[in-house]
């Protein structure tokens, strides 16, 4: 992930001119849909930088040299990984996907790759394809499996010339071939995509590191479409899409915002969206990083996100152990109960008829309209006319009717002081 403020300006050059040819298969349109209807998806960071315990940029941080970093490994033996338990804390947060990293920006792969040997069967005492296990296991429980892949490489030799980030200290020559790394880059990724079973897609990241460069994607792209067709593949660039990706991504931002500072350029495009988030304020485990977000945080955030027709793929950092800390658990259960109720409301939906208001957001599915009111202002809400009539309104949670009144300028809603909700009051109305 990203971790400091780089300025995204566009290039043409950084993905090379390319025409406008990618038509999308009818899997992929169809896997596309999927993507929209899951609302909820668990991103992983998870790497040998978890055995330091601060965070995933940690090799660029603290400036490692390669020649000491390469040590990490020799210390990374998580034998309380349970890809079963993981993937069951998704299914029962109400998670439709997992997101994970398989190789971040320090160039350890998290699978048993055979272009390289940096990699956690070869160099690590654990010795197990984590990648394998997790996908074996997603495919046992059905969640989709989608694959975080850096294009920024602090560890190999050929990402050259250096872009912003992992520059003097790592100990690499001074000299490589660009296009011989973006051959070893497209390697992995036919592995991953070749020895996996069906993989949901490719969430890359790392291409602000070198703005200017000719990073091939209509290649990249055509590859991973050939060897996949129904794979879904979106990038953290954060600027409008390219040729070829098939959903959009904001990192720590809902779709047209920058309160990060991240994406002053990014466009909300018409592809599926999905918005980005940590569980505390680290990405990869962090030691001293206590400041995690409540419970009322998390599910109004995926409220949003879904009103905003976005997708929220909510991160935790596993420990070197394979453990995932005991209070991000807790928290994804919570958030499970909470979707047991109310994910009706979540899955399945668009962004409703109201574009995101300070009381809340919408969202809609056939004739019904989701009113999510995180925020009571008055002791009436009253919303712009719907564009169709409405001829119910009741709360969610027991269906129970509510007063509303509809006239020229809108419909107002009425919900009891005792019958509101600290979180989410969710009112359904049923559209003629």
């Amino acid at each position: 992930m990203r971790h400091t403020l780089l300025a995204c300006c566009f290039f043409l050059s950084a993905i090379g001119v390319q025409a406008q040819t990618y038509q999308p298969s009818a899997e992929n349109l169809k896997n596309r849909e999927w993507f929209q209807d899951a609302r909820f998806g668990l991103f992983i960071h998870w790497g040998v930088y978890s055995t330091l315990g601060d965070g995933e940029w940690v090799m660029n941080n603290q400036q490692i040299s390669i020649r000491n970093y390469e040590k990490l490994p020799a210390f990374f033996n998580p034998v309380e990984f349970n890809p079963a338990e993981w993937v069951k804390m998704a299914k029962d947060a109400g998670m439709q996907y997992i997101t994970f990293t398989s190789k971040h920006h320090d160039g350890f792969a998290m699978f048993d790759s055979k272009v390289s040997d940096y990699n956690v069967v070869k160099r690590t005492p654990y010795g197990k394809d984590i990648v394998k296990m997790l996908a074996d296991e997603c495919h046992k429980q059905g969640i989709k499996l989608f694959l975080y892949h850096s294009q920024l490489d602090w560890h190999h030799p050929d990402y050259f010339p250096r872009g912003n980030t992992g520059v003097n200290y790592t100990g690499r020559p001074e000299s490589g071939n660009w296009n011989q790394y973006l051959d070893y880059m497209d390697a992995q990724l036919t592995e991953l995509l070749t020895n996996y079973g069906e993989i949901g897609g490719i969430w890359f990241d790392g291409m602000w590191d070198k703005e200017k460069a000719d990073w091939r994607l209509a290649k990249t792209y055509g590859l991973i479409h050939k060897i996949n067709p129904g794979a879904l593949i979106g990038s953290n660039h954060h600027l409008a899409p390219f040729e070829g990706e098939d959903f959009q991504m904001f990192e720590k931002d809902l779709p047209g915002h920058n309160t990060t500072g991240f994406a002053p350029a990014q466009k909300v495009g018409d592809l599926p969206k999905e918005t980005c988030e940590t569980i505390n304020n680290s990405w990869g485990f962090s030691l001293q990083d206590g400041r995690n977000k409540s419970l009322r945080d998390l599910i109004q955030y995926l409220v949003k996100s879904a009103g905003y027709g976005s997708n929220f793929l909510l991160n935790v950092g596993p420990m070197p152990n394979g453990k995932i800390q005991t209070e991000h658990v807790e928290l994804l259960k919570q958030m499970g109960d909470w979707m047991k109720t109310y994910g009706e409301s979540i899955r399945g939906t668009r962004g409703g008829p109201l574009t995101a208001r300070n009381w809340g957001v919408t969202t809609q599915k056939g004739n019904k309209v989701y009113v999510h009111i995180l925020d009571w202002q008055d002791e009436t809400l009253t919303l712009p006319k719907l564009g169709k009539k409405v001829v119910a309104a009741r709360l969610f949670t027991d269906r129970s009717a509510i007063r509303f009144t509809e006239n020229d300028f809108g419909v107002s809603l009425s919900v009891p002081a005792g019958k509101r909700d600290t979180i989410d009051t969710v009112v359904e109305l049923e559209l003629k």
